[in-house]
């Protein structure tokens, strides 16, 4: 009864770390104590850093040292996470090993698992603040967009700086999740805005043009292509000239001088594309999944990409898809609160 009194008197100060790809979000909230939570005051801060360092450290503590009751959550980046289908332990090892994992129910219908070696890295990361709470992005995605994975079936994203997590749902059920790397793309496919500026080779069995004789009949056949003339009047080109596929636009942004920061939105979109629709044929491939038709697409979107992932989706498999913008340390806060069942 004491504690309780005691925590009426201080205010709850909640400290929500996200780390995208080179840099750190803090999110902070201040909130009043009792049985309700009110929030106060809020701060959010952004560092050029992956770690804890001074920094980052004093920002937190300069709210942490007005009182006792300060909690920190941490979203786990890792990739050796993800979801199965069920709650059920002797059913778990079906989908993925878990010896080596943490691993935890959600409403008695899926769970979502972690590496305990990733664990204790996060921990032993903050280890000058302390960790109270380290949440997985998949309960961030379906906190985010539980209006929708109650009732519709869809594939559910949520889209951050080196990671997208994908979970398709059905009324509230599992089907089928992964956690997706964006940097793996680029070495599985060789895509960077490097290999986009390299000139076509022919290899060494290619085609040689000092071995070509233009002498006799041969430069006959040649002359004939001349007799050929005004190509332009067939409708067909025309036709031809208003599709382009996604290479021929990834080569054109390339060679634009002025488009450097659009080739690298460009190229990253062209990349989670590419994630996604491998992470989609998975899930209709993989026996182990029920895989139900997939119609519609909705987005969290935490980094504000640009409308060229939405463009892919929509028009290379013909799905519906809708995009939401998402402050991801604003919904850990979120996580965290409810566990205070506030």
């Amino acid at each position: 009864m004491l504690d309780k009194f005691l925590e009426t008197l201080y205010n709850k100060v909640f400290v929500n770390i996200v780390v995208e790809g080179t840099k750190t979000n803090v999110y902070m909230e201040i909130c009043s104590g009792g049985t309700q939570l009110e929030m106060l005051d809020n701060a959010h801060a952004t560092f050029e850093t992956d770690s804890l360092n001074a920094k980052m450290l004093e920002f937190i503590e300069s709210y942490t040292r007005e009182s006792p009751y300060f909690y920190i959550s941490v979203l786990d980046n890792s990739l050796s996470q993800g979801v199965i289908p069920t709650c059920e332990k002797n059913r778990l090892s079906y989908y993925h090993d878990v010896s080596a994992s943490e691993y935890k129910c959600m409403d008695e219908k899926w769970t979502y698992f972690t590496s305990k070696t990733d664990l204790y890295a996060i921990e032993k990361k903050y280890q000058k603040i302390g960790v109270d709470f380290i949440f997985s992005p998949f309960s961030v995605l379906s906190h985010f967009f539980k209006d929708k994975i109650d009732s519709v079936l869809a594939m559910y994203i949520l889209v951050e700086d080196a990671t997208i997590s994908v979970a398709v749902f059905d009324n509230g059920e599992l089907l089928f999740g992964d956690q997706l790397d964006m940097h793996h793309i680029v070495e599985a496919e060789g895509l960077s805005s490097s290999d986009l500026d390299e000139d076509i080779s022919l290899d060494e069995e290619g085609i040689n043009l000092e071995d070509i004789d233009v002498d006799g009949d041969e430069m006959d056949s040649i002359d004939d292509f001349a007799d050929i003339e005004d190509l332009d009047a067939l409708e067909e080109i025309d036709e031809f000239a208003e599709y382009k596929d996604i290479e021929e636009e990834l080569y054109e942004a390339a060679q634009d001088p002025d488009s450097s920061s659009h080739e690298v939105e460009f190229n990253e979109d062209y990349r989670r594309f590419v994630l996604i629709q491998s992470s989609i044929g998975n899930y209709y491939k993989d026996k182990k999944y029920e895989s139900r038709f997939i119609e519609n697409v909705y987005i969290a979107d935490n980094i504000g990409t640009s409308s060229e992932l939405k463009k892919y989706l929509e028009e290379e498999m013909f799905l519906n898809v809708y995009v939401r913008q998402a402050d991801v340390s604003m919904e850990v806060c979120e996580l965290t609160k409810m566990e205070f069942d506030v």
